[in-house]
């Protein structure tokens, strides 16, 4: 957790500053330090205004054919809401692992409600396609200018919320093992 050890490397990253101003490593560190924390409020920022928990904001939005659904629609099953888009590698690289979780559990009442970042519909859908994603899309078409960015504080993708059955958060920024641990447990209760 680098979270405590923030302070020492801002004294360092100052005792640099003073000694080797002009170094690249110095300017490197300062930057990096200064990225790190704007995540880290971020997602401080995010937790305080969406914590574990507490009720998911319903998201309505258009599937590819222009339907509106709801993610409220699915209450009473787990889902997973990923914030995603055709565009982010990160994201396509994590898809065979949401596509596993959810072939392993959908049949026993878990859900994937795909909110796409994309700006250009026939490109999400060609991700969609290609990335073999058999869940429910939607999207706004939006981009970063996208209803969802607003709500839910989204400034990166890939971003996850998991869902549970009452419609409350029951975790955020889950992927790979963690996602899959996190399914089973919720799915066991």
């Amino acid at each position: 957790n680098i979270e405590k050890y923030l302070p020492v490397c801002e004294k360092v990253s100052v005792a640099l500053q003073d000694k080797y101003p002009a170094s690249f490593y110095t300017k490197e560190l300062k930057t990096n330090l200064e990225n790190y924390k704007k995540q880290f409020e971020l997602k401080e920022s995010q937790n305080k205004a969406m914590p574990t928990g507490a009720a998911m904001p319903d998201i309505q939005l258009n599937n590819p054919d222009g339907k509106l659904i709801a993610l409220s629609s699915f209450k009473g099953k787990i889902v997973l809401v990923d914030f995603w888009a055709s565009w982010c590698g990160p994201c396509r690289r994590e898809n065979p692992n949401v596509v596993r979780v959810y072939n392993k559990f959908h049949s026993k009442g878990f859900e994937v409600y795909g909110v796409s970042l994309d700006e250009e519909k026939d490109k999400w859908v060609k991700a969609i396609e290609k990335d073999g994603l058999p869940w429910t899309h939607v999207s706004d078409l939006g981009g970063w200018q996208s209803s969802v960015c607003a709500t839910f504080n989204i400034t990166a993708i890939p971003f996850t919320i998991l869902v549970d059955r009452k419609g409350n958060i029951a975790a955020k920024g889950l992927r790979g093992e963690e996602l899959e641990k996190k399914v089973e447990e919720l799915l066991s209760n």
